[in-house]
């Protein structure tokens, strides 16, 4: 088995996930990454190897706790101890209150907060079970981590479930040394999605008006790396000129 630590990304997409798997790449850690479809991750996995990292690609549904079982089995068995956890599964799918359907409220809670709980609980079994090394829980959260918004009931629900969920973890497992935060991303990021859906907003590029992802991975990088005599449980990065 590797001796190297492993960073493992759940939602390892082309924008925020996969900067943070390449940051954690670019440290040394093997970078372990996920997608329901393996296809969509091989761009990525070129990528970091390209770099000179290591990476593994995962086809993994978050929201089935016996593939969870198995993943987090699979990659601490043959890979190598997972010492970083990052779940980064958005599932933002906005829909007026009179529409939403009991089926997609409850796909989106499975996506954005059961899935946060399965792959957390797993690999902080295994993390309380070595002392001595930095261990650290990520999870991202969103605007609607905060307040909900008109068209965002379901989502909003499923992003203040995973903020609790992330602070009961942190009050539980930091005493063990666990560092577990909530990453507060407030603002529009690089992606396909927004310059192709939303091109005012990504106009707003040239005026670093838009998250850059690789901005957001060094931020995770930072968390990792916090001693934990100051450790941050929730951060919270917008553009400067995004208002709240």
């Amino acid at each position: 088995m590797s001796q190297h630590p492993v960073a493992l990304i759940i939602g390892a997409g082309d924008a925020t996930g996969g900067a943070i798997a390449r940051r954690f790449a670019r440290e040394g850690y093997t970078a372990c990454v996920t997608r329901r479809s393996l296809d969509k991750l091989q761009p990525l996995l070129e990528q970091i190897h390209a770099e000179g990292g290591r990476a593994h690609g995962f086809a993994s549904d978050a929201r089935q706790e016996d593939e969870v079982v198995a993943l987090v089995a699979q990659i601490e068995a043959d890979i190598g101890p997972i010492e970083v956890l990052v779940f980064n599964i958005g599932a933002n799918v906005p829909c007026s209150i009179l529409d939403e359907t009991a089926r997609k409220y409850f796909k989106i809670w499975e996506m954005a907060c059961l899935g946060g709980f399965l792959n957390g609980r797993e690999v902080a079994k295994r993390m309380v079970t070595r002392s001595g090394r930095a261990q650290t829980i990520l999870f991202t959260g969103a605007t609607a981590s905060l307040r909900g918004a008109a068209h965002f009931a379901a989502f909003a629900g499923a992003k203040h479930a995973l903020r609790a969920l992330a602070q009961s973890m942190a009050r539980e497992l930091g005493p063990r040394g666990i560092h577990v935060a909530h990453v507060v991303v407030d603002g529009a990021i690089d992606t396909a999605f927004i310059r192709d859906n939303f091109p005012e907003r990504f106009a707003l590029k040239a005026q670093d008006g838009i998250v850059n992802p690789d901005h957001l991975a060094d931020n995770y990088w930072m968390l990792h790396q916090q001693p934990r005599d100051a450790w941050t449980h929730e951060l919270d990065l917008r553009p400067w000129m995004e208002k709240f």
